[in-house]
């Protein structure tokens, strides 16, 4: 007597949502009927918007009834509105009721300006704006910018490539009049990254005449100037910021104080059985796409058990990667996200993890590159091949095929 698929709804289909469902297919397979609820039309890769005002092209749109059916899933545009747990339902945005046997969050969080009067990029629809700073620039219009990392739930390293990238842009153009500062709240620049890599950035920040403020929360940017926090007042003729997050606030999931959803470590959502949670929705602090990655892995894994198939569910023990674009030769950094392993942080200009791409997702990377038709090279001749090219792989090639 055949069972009935067991029912999977994955709210959202970003770099969460879209590892999931991959990672899910490829472990249950036929174990699990797959639905993706979206608002969205299209997946949009957003990390290389910050090359667009310098006149690259990189951004490119899949639409999702396309892309999820390739991927082993069904769509459904809406979104997610308030979830029922104990009857295991949920309530859309258009109104609908949507049943299920495990629900997926990776519907991500909310954007917020943080800096009145800043230019906050939140990626293409802000080209526009940042092509014109950067004409400004050249014709000597605006002199002092300042990058401003938010407090708070943000991801800082776009700050850095939009300064490292606008740097290269005014030296193109003889001006080196400009005055270009980051103002972060960190301690050094991307120490979320390690002492190595973070010492490497400086370095390249110092090279390109990029003067750094650490250890600052920008306030406002008003009359001239950034106000930030030790009563610290930069001039400034432009200010330019990258969102703050916080979490989705959907009726009937636990939140913390921001509105994040709290999950264990294999990302089941604290006190609803059923309920998983990854990406940018979730209370861990770092917010980034190949996190977001790893965290829908270990819920795949964990829902894949749920529906029968034979593999133990691992945990989510984050190694981040981050490919820094700097208008010159890019930057791979790396490290491990959690105590213990000492001191794992790396810099370098060859890859560091295979595909060498901005999402370093195990499922996804592969995936979008075959639709897009990039061919995906073998891993460089290079010391090290071997465990670059198993980065994401992982130990056993057959549970990621690349």
């Amino acid at each position: 007597m055949e069972t009935a698929p067991h029912r999977v709804l994955v709210a959202g289909a970003g770099v969460a949502g879209l590892e999931c469902v991959l990672a899910l297919r490829a472990h249950a397979q036929e174990r699990v009927a797959i639905e993706v609820l979206s608002p969205e039309s299209e997946f949009v890769y957003r990390p290389l918007s910050v090359a667009e005002p310098f006149g690259a092209s990189m951004v490119y749109r899949l639409p999702l009834e396309e892309l999820l059916p390739a991927a082993g899933a069904t769509y459904r545009r809406d979104a997610l509105a308030a979830v029922d747990g104990p009857e295991r339902r949920v309530a859309t945005v258009a109104g609908e009721v949507v049943g299920y046997d495990t629900l997926v969050v990776a519907c991500g969080g909310r954007q917020r300006d943080p800096l009145p009067g800043a230019l906050v990029f939140h990626g293409t629809p802000d080209r526009y704006a940042f092509r014109r700073l950067l004409d400004e620039l050249a014709a000597g219009r605006a002199r002092r910018i300042v990058f401003a990392v938010p407090g708070g739930p943000a991801w800082a390293l776009p700050v850095y490539e939009l300064a490292l990238m606008t740097a290269a842009h005014v030296a193109a153009h003889g001006r080196r009049e400009a005055e270009l500062t980051v103002v972060t709240p960190e301690g050094a620049p991307l120490a979320v990254f390690g002492r190595a890599a973070s010492e490497a950035v400086a370095e390249l920040l110092e090279a390109r005449r990029v003067h750094v403020v650490a250890g600052v929360h920008p306030v406002a940017f008003e009359g001239g100037e950034l106000r930030g926090t030790s009563g610290m007042r930069l001039p400034a003729d432009r200010v330019v910021s990258v969102p703050r997050l916080e979490g989705p606030h959907v009726p009937g999931l636990p939140s913390d104080r921001e509105g994040f959803v709290p999950t264990s470590e294999r990302g089941a959502v604290r006190g609803l059985d059923g309920v998983y949670a990854a990406g940018d929705a979730v209370s861990f602090p770092i917010k980034q796409g190949g996190i977001a990655a790893q965290q829908a892995d270990a819920v795949a894994e964990a829902v894949a058990a749920r529906a029968g198939a034979d593999l133990t569910p691992r945990p989510f023990r984050p190694v981040l990667r981050g490919l820094l674009l700097t208008g010159g030769v890019s930057r791979y950094l790396r490290a491990e996200a959690t105590g213990g392993h000492g001191d794992t942080s790396e810099a370098a200009t060859e890859p560091l993890w295979w595909p060498p791409s901005k999402v370093a997702g195990r499922y996804l990377a592969p995936f979008l590159a075959t639709l897009v038709g990039h061919e995906l090279p073998e891993a460089p001749d290079v010391p090290g091949a071997v465990a670059v090219h198993r980065e994401l792989r992982g130990a056993d090639a057959a549970a990621a095929p690349v």
